[in-house]
């Protein structure tokens, strides 16, 4: 690596809720810098959210984050001449990104409706334990568990 690395940008929090995991997830979605689209979509589906589960929208996006995040990833490592899937526990920082790009995903990857009411819906999927994203989190786990038994080699 040469240089030094970048130091870490300080984000402010979103215009609505001043909540600085929203702002995240707005930058996330954001395509082709347009960031206003991308918080009318969040906000539209938070919206969704507050008049299907009559709870804070807050709340249930952070419940959804955590049942999404992954707490184990595996990562190839060549040994010996032979490549196996390592199991390392992932960085806090990661499992948030993670969590966002699998709720995205899954969001996209639904038919039919605006993005909006799919986000939403897998956002109300996702904090019930359902859905995409939470089933894309639990194939990384059983894959993490199943080569568990390579778990010396990590450093």
């Amino acid at each position: 690596m040469r240089g030094k690395q970048a130091p870490k940008r300080k984000i402010e929090g979103d215009i609505r809720y001043n909540d600085f995991e929203i702002a995240k997830f707005i930058n996330y979605l954001m395509e082709r810098g347009k960031k206003t689209v991308s918080q009318k979509i969040v906000y539209d589906a938070f919206d969704l959210i507050k008049k299907q589960t009559k709870q804070d929208p807050r709340h249930v996006f952070n419940k959804a984050l955590k049942r999404i995040s992954p707490l184990l990833e595996v990562r190839g490592r060549r040994i010996g001449g032979a490549n196996y899937q390592i199991p390392y526990q992932v960085r806090g920082e990661r499992r948030f990104n993670l969590g966002c790009r699998w709720l995205i995903e899954a969001a996209r990857g639904r038919k039919g409706k605006s993005m909006s009411e799919r986000l939403s819906s897998e956002i109300i999927d996702a904090s019930n334990g359902e859905g995409a994203a939470v089933g894309k989190r639990e194939t990384i786990h059983k894959i993490a568990e199943s080569n568990k038994a390579f778990a010396h080699f990590a450093r």
